[in-house]
């Protein structure tokens, strides 16, 4: 594969899948898009309760109430809405919010823990638990206590009625490194509380808790990299598995009749540089099947082996039973960024519909894979960027598909880190039989790091979006897509019911309820900041709810609205829609001050960073930042001359081509030679520098 070439196809799967990709519209689905017969689940569908992150168990995100349907959803309206944090748009939320008995359960990043009445939204009780903020992913309920963690690594247990603490309890003391801290949504089954962590991008080291739910107790720890006399710990160079990453910071889902808890392990560390670290390096990027009771592994599956790309598989897996010719197989769904699901036996990691160990490209001093694990079935996105997509790379960019590699110039992938599907909750839906996922249109871009370079994991000026995809789990392929403005790959988790709706939220602050046969858009509402968390359905003296936690997120946009509402709707509801507030931009932007023509003398220095103290270009060439353009974001007036200047104390050739309109380009100027456009149309002007991609400005024309 040539690394410098883009790529304007790839081979996604059946004609079907392609022609669903090439249109971006979803085919009417018929009987036999749906992947029935449906066989009776191992886990049951949740009810007039949904009692932890996922709802169940499995982590099927799937109700069985059906008074809200396809026919009637369109009624829809607000039954009650409340501001949980005084209204506040400081922070972004990401708890799944549960309900047992008629009460809400859910945490905010603020720190404070709530129970809201289902059927008013009066708040019951609120807990502050800590003044540290971090992600919330949601609470588990056992024992009459709810478990929920902190930013302070701490798992505290609370009175379920009244909110009052009963223990806590501080982790992620064993090595001592404080590089790591608690993340995920607790989770619950027979006595045990399960607890995971995060920071592998600070070289935290990956562990799994389960906690004696009575009082605390650390009953047992998984190491997600090995020390000495472990298994897998020859798979790590020297002590690199001391600061190994493969942490497990989404929830795991549990299968009581195999006393098995099924976690996910993402990427090691360092991210992208894979230089010191030979070896598979287990258990990054993988799934794991850990004895619930003693910690012991049963047996595991990589799906990336020395990952250098960021491709952890985060999506919490989901346990279902399928038919495959006629033969009822348990199953666990694992998926992850590289756009594939591993569809694996549930008692004995065995895959169903095969493994094939591929050859990959090479890379010497990354000391890659010679190969990687390829799943029977087809991807459910494409593997390689598109020019017909928002996955179109910006220019000069060396670029590649699904494993293609990277050292010292950041290089285009596609899926990367957001492409794909990112971290969210999928859905198994005991109605159709398919698995629902949304996914990430967006490109990443990659290098070692060394010598100060970045990764421009997503690379300025490009466009996001994304869609939704059903997957029938019976051949692991494609039933229909849904592709649409947003990319739905970061908390955007799905919502199935039996009465043949799907609840998605979008970064807008959009919550859809769609068909499950196809996708198509049957009731929106505007919850006033971006949804990205999971819906869940309940039921009170009969009538049956709809609720969902509405706060924004930091990616894949940086600019998604935040806030603080809780929403619950029913058939006839009242209560409005919330204003809208500002959508993020779909393209990847320029975030710094702009400057003016007046200030910046009309002239853009090429290879320099801007000296906002001095405002003046800096005084040293720079090949490795984004910003090396000064200044990075010119604001000037319609008819204005800009004139772009290769210092002649520069050493190296640079250029400023504007993409993707071909609006103006400098071609290569030397050292001390320069180039004069006018910009006669308003408008927003991306460019970059084809010595250096990496570095891009913005002209701003008004």
């Amino acid at each position: 594969m040539d690394r410098r070439s883009f790529l304007t196809s790839t081979a996604a799967g059946t004609a079907t899948t392609v022609a669903l990709l090439n249109n971006g519209t979803a085919e009417a689905a018929a009987p036999d898009k749906l992947g029935r017969p449906v066989p009776t689940q191992s886990h049951a569908a949740t009810g007039r309760n949904f009692p932890k992150a996922g709802g169940n168990l499995g982590n099927q995100n799937h109700s069985s109430l059906k008074k809200i349907n396809a026919g009637n959803v369109g009624k829809l309206g607000g039954a009650w809405h409340v501001n949980l944090e005084g209204g506040s748009t400081s922070n972004h939320q990401q708890c799944a919010v549960i309900a047992q008995d008629g009460v809400l359960y859910l945490a905010t990043t603020q720190q404070n823990v709530f129970a809201v009445d289902g059927r008013t939204g009066d708040v019951k009780w609120k807990t502050k638990v800590g003044t540290r903020t971090t992600n919330m992913r949601g609470l588990a309920l056992g024992k009459g206590l709810a478990f929920t963690i902190s930013g302070d690594n701490k798992v505290h247990a609370l009175d379920q009625k009244t909110g009052a603490v009963v223990w806590s309890r501080e982790l992620m003391t064993e090595d001592g490194s404080g590089r790591g801290s608690l993340a995920g949504a607790a989770v619950y089954w027979d006595g045990l509380v399960y607890i995971g962590t995060q920071g592998s991008t600070g070289g935290a080291r990956g562990r799994a808790y389960a906690l004696d739910a009575s009082t605390g107790e650390v009953a047992w720890v998984f190491w997600g990299a090995p020390g000495p006399g472990e298994y897998g710990h020859d798979t790590w160079e020297g002590d690199t598995w001391k600061t190994g990453g493969a942490v497990c910071w989404i929830h795991p889902a549990v299968d009581p009749e195999l006393g098995i808890v099924y976690w996910t392990f993402g990427n090691p560390y360092p991210r992208t540089d894979g230089s010191t670290r030979g070896g598979d390096n287990l258990f990054a990027n993988s799934l794991v099947a850990i004895d619930a009771k003693t910690g012991e592994r049963r047996w595991h599956f990589q799906s990336v082996h020395h990952d250098i790309w960021d491709y952890d598989g985060v999506m919490s897996p989901v346990l279902a039973d399928i038919l495959i010719k006629g033969k009822k197989h348990r199953v666990v769904v694992y998926g992850s960024k590289t756009g594939m699901y591993y569809i694996l036996d549930r008692a004995t990691g065995e895959p169903v519909h095969g493994m094939e160990e591929r050859p990959v490209p090479q890379h010497k001093a990354q000391k890659t894979s010679p190969t990687q694990p390829f799943p029977g079935g087809e991807p459910f996105v494409d593997t390689a960027p598109r020019f017909d997509k928002a996955t179109r790379p910006v220019p000069f960019y060396p670029t590649g598909g699904l494993f293609e590699v990277h050292w010292d110039r950041a290089t285009i992938l596609f899926p990367g880190a957001g492409g794909a599907a990112d971290w969210s909750f999928p859905s198994f839906s005991h109605r159709t039989g398919l698995v629902y996922v949304g996914y990430g249109l967006i490109n990443s871009a990659y290098s070692n790091t060394h010598g100060g370079r970045v990764n421009t994991a997503r690379p300025l000026g490009e466009y996001f979006a994304g869609g939704l995809v059903a997957v029938d789990p019976r051949t692991n392929t494609v039933a229909w897509r849904q592709e649409g403005d947003w990319s739905l790959a970061h908390g955007n988790s799905i919502l199935s019911t039996a009465g043949g709706v799907l609840f998605q939220g979008r970064p807008d602050g959009v919550l859809t309820a769609l068909d499950d046969r196809d996708g198509s858009e049957l009731w929106t509402w505007q919850c006033g900041a971006g949804v990205h968390t999971s819906p869940l359905t309940y039921e009170i003296d009969g009538e049956q709810y709809v609720a969902v936690l509405a706060g924004g997120n930091g990616l894949p946009y940086p600019d998604i609205p935040k806030g603080d509402h809780l929403w619950a709707f029913k058939i006839g509801g009242s209560v409005e829609p919330a204003a809208a507030p500002t959508p993020p931009s779909r393209r990847n932007q320029i975030r710094t001050a702009a400057v003016t023509g007046e200030t910046a003398q009309n002239t853009i220095t090429l290879g320099r960073v801007w000296d906002s103290a001095k405002n003046a270009p800096g005084t040293t060439e720079n090949l490795v930042v984004q910003n090396a353009m000064s200044p990075q974001h010119l604001s000037i007036a319609k008819g204005t001359a800009v004139t772009f200047v290769n210092p002649a104390d520069n050493r190296s050739a640079h250029g400023a081509v504007a993409f993707f309109d071909a609006e103006f380009d400098t071609g290569l100027l030397m050292p001390g030679q320069s180039y004069t456009y006018t910009f006669d149309t308003p408008g927003e002007y991306f460019y970059n520098d084809p010595a250096a991609p990496q570095s891009t400005g913005k002209v701003v024309v008004k």
